[in-house]
């Protein structure tokens, strides 16, 4: 992965996907009380940042602990990330994360998987491995994607009401298909690296 500070953020907000977040927030704060959506969007956010940080400074130690390699997680991490890509492009009754509980989202799906999904995770932890010692540029970039996230989260509501719910879908869609290219990217990547240690 190229090491600049701008390419970290872009590949980190690529993956994270808030655009693409949008139709999602919208629709399950839609039965939270309109004072409370904010608050919600900050925690939820601020967890995702949370975890994030972690698996940047500790993923690669928990990841040797179970003896599981960077091509498994990018491998992994693509396949999950093409899975819900693919449901992105091809929408169904349930949703992309399938049954959520009802009342206020907490952490599930919103949190996890939405902004600090599989791909964000395996993204992270590929980029603290490939350059260790920049960890405080990597927790910048982080922060930067993170704050991005926020601010495009918090105005969800007026970007759904200003591009209608068809712009929403055909968004959705768009980013479903980036998504899709990004997950194929990171498998093929996995395994040029598991071909290379053979």
């Amino acid at each position: 992965m190229d090491g600049s500070f701008v390419s970290a953020v872009v590949i980190l907000l690529l993956v994270m996907d808030p655009i693409g977040n949008i139709p999602i927030f919208v629709s399950l704060l839609r039965n939270v009380a309109p004072r409370r959506r904010m608050p919600v969007i900050v925690r939820e956010c601020c967890i995702a940042f949370v975890v994030l940080v972690v698996f940047a400074l500790f993923g690669k130690s928990i990841l040797d602990l179970f003896g599981i390699s960077d091509p498994s997680l990018t491998i992994s991490g693509g396949v999950i990330l093409f899975l819900i890509a693919l449901r992105m492009i091809f929408r169904s009754a349930e949703g992309i994360f399938g049954e959520v509980p009802a009342g206020e989202p907490f952490i599930v799906p919103l949190a996890i998987p939405a902004i600090a999904g599989p791909a964000a995770i395996a993204t992270v932890v590929l980029l603290a491995s490939s350059a260790p010692t920049r960890w405080v540029e990597r927790l910048a970039a982080i922060a930067a994607a993170m704050l991005v996230t926020l601010v495009l989260l918090v105005a969800a509501g007026r970007i759904s009401a200003l591009v209608g719910e068809r712009g929403l879908i055909a968004f959705e869609r768009l980013m479903g298909l980036i998504l899709t290219a990004i997950a194929v990217e990171m498998v093929l990547r996995g395994i040029a690296v598991f071909v290379q240690h053979l």
